[in-house]
């Protein structure tokens, strides 16, 4: 195993047996022998994948593709067909809401059994317990059996333990779709914290906002296989169209591929797609209906800008969900081969939220660009606190940065010279 490895996954497969009408009693057995015919599904065909040290990746894929399976055999709740999984350090997971827990015990009960789990003794569970509870916010139900819980009471309580083992790796299974929001917006900063420790994180979630503020890699899962792997912003468009086809029928693809019988008539390699082309994804319930950069100095929107040049990024926006009253708003700054230059969003920043209007217009500037010659492109996004994205828009907006020095690098660092000091 490599030094800077905590995971190596190496040609992993799986396969279940799914029977037609299986007995369930020996007499059902040997009198309706026909009920026990089954088929072999391979759920997982050869995946292999390396997972470093403080990293955060995120498993994505339609249902039934193997993600949750990797997860479990990551876990080894089940073993694999064939292949190799090495893991280094203490694991914690939240795999299936309330797994481990005991019904009829109290909750502080089963803390005490779930963190052993995990490895802890009783000492070390001692001296966290209190915040354990504390994180959990159920105090008051502590010492109620957990069978009286709600969902959202069980994953509190489940989450609570799990980021309090001190583990190296922490498995995640779409655990923060339940709970209410303000919980789940607690559990999702309390991952930031933890991965900023250096924990490895590993997240199953249909969620791509969520999955693209926590995550420095995605890995597609489709047929068992890995279709796509690398930086969120580059596979998550992939994906978003994939499922766009997938789920439209021959009539509306009918109807699209006439709406763009003009466009494809200039294009001469239909197969070929534009890498920095715009591309949006989200539930749309706040659309993106215009971006553009601004040259503060003579208020005209441009494309090419100086170094320390000022720049102003516009966007206009359309609410279609009337219900949504506020919302983050988020910008990442790349340049054209790639290269993650700089993100934040209101959120990070602790500024307050867009207030929402039926149309609007929100406005960044940049004091001062510090960016060396080169072209560049932002992504834009509107989202929740929760990293629900209602729309994220890849490659938005471009521009060029012109330098008449010759510094070397992405970004001038301000400095100054100094020589023959006296001393004083």
């Amino acid at each position: 195993m490599q030094s800077d490895n905590v995971i190596e996954v190496k040609d992993l497969k799986k396969k279940f047996k799914v029977y037609y009408d299986k007995g369930n009693s020996l007499k059902e057995k040997i009198l309706f022998k026909s009920r026990n015919k089954y088929e072999e599904r391979w759920v997982l065909n050869g995946i292999s994948f390396n997972v470093k040290k403080g990293e955060a990746i995120g498993l994505i894929g339609h249902n039934g593709c193997g993600k949750s399976t990797t997860l479990k055999l990551l876990n080894r709740i089940i073993y694999p067909t064939s292949g190799e999984i090495k893991m280094k350090g203490r694991v914690s997971s939240l795999i299936e809401l309330g797994a481990g827990f005991h019904p009829d015990m109290s909750g502080r009960e089963n803390i005490y059994i779930n963190a052993s789990i995990f490895g802890l003794t009783k000492k070390e569970i001692d001296e966290r317990i209190d915040d354990i509870i504390e994180f959990s916010e159920l105090e008051e139900f502590m010492d109620n059996p957990v069978r009286t819980y709600s969902s959202g009471m069980y994953m509190r309580l489940a989450f609570a333990v799990a980021i309090n083992v001190d583990a190296d790796i922490l498995l995640i299974d779409e655990i923060l779709a339940v709970g209410d929001a303000n919980f789940q917006a607690k559990c999702f900063n309390k991952l930031r914290e933890i991965k900023g420790k250096g924990v490895t994180i590993v997240i199953v979630s249909h969620s791509l906002g969520q999955v693209e503020q926590i995550c420095d890699r995605t890995i597609w899962i489709d047929k068992g296989l890995i279709r796509e792997e690398g930086q969120p912003r580059k596979v998550h468009p992939l994906y978003m169209d994939y499922m766009s086809d997938t789920t439209l029928n021959s009539h509306q693809k009918k109807e699209e591929e006439e709406e763009k019988t003009t466009e494809s008539e200039e294009v001469q390699n239909e197969n070929v797609v534009e890498e920095n082309s715009p591309r949006d994804i989200g539930n749309f319930d706040i659309k993106i209906t215009d971006v553009q950069l601004i040259d503060v100095k003579t208020r005209k929107p441009a494309t090419k800008f100086h170094i320390e040049d000022q720049m102003e990024l516009q966007v206009c926006y359309m609410r279609k969900n009337k219900n949504i009253k506020k919302c983050e708003f988020g910008f990442h700054i790349f340049r054209s081969d790639g290269l993650d230059y700089y993100g934040t969003n209101t959120l990070i920043d602790k500024v307050n939220s867009v207030e929402l209007k039926d149309t609007g217009k929100i406005s960044v500037v940049f004091g001062a660009i510090y960016l060396l010659q080169g072209e560049y492109k932002i992504d834009i996004a509107f989202h929740n606190d929760l990293g629900l994205t209602y729309n994220h828009r890849y490659n938005a907006v471009e521009f060029e940065i012109k330098n008449y020095y010759d510094e070397v690098g992405i970004a001038r660092v301000t400095h100054e010279w100094i020589f023959n000091e006296k001393e004083k």
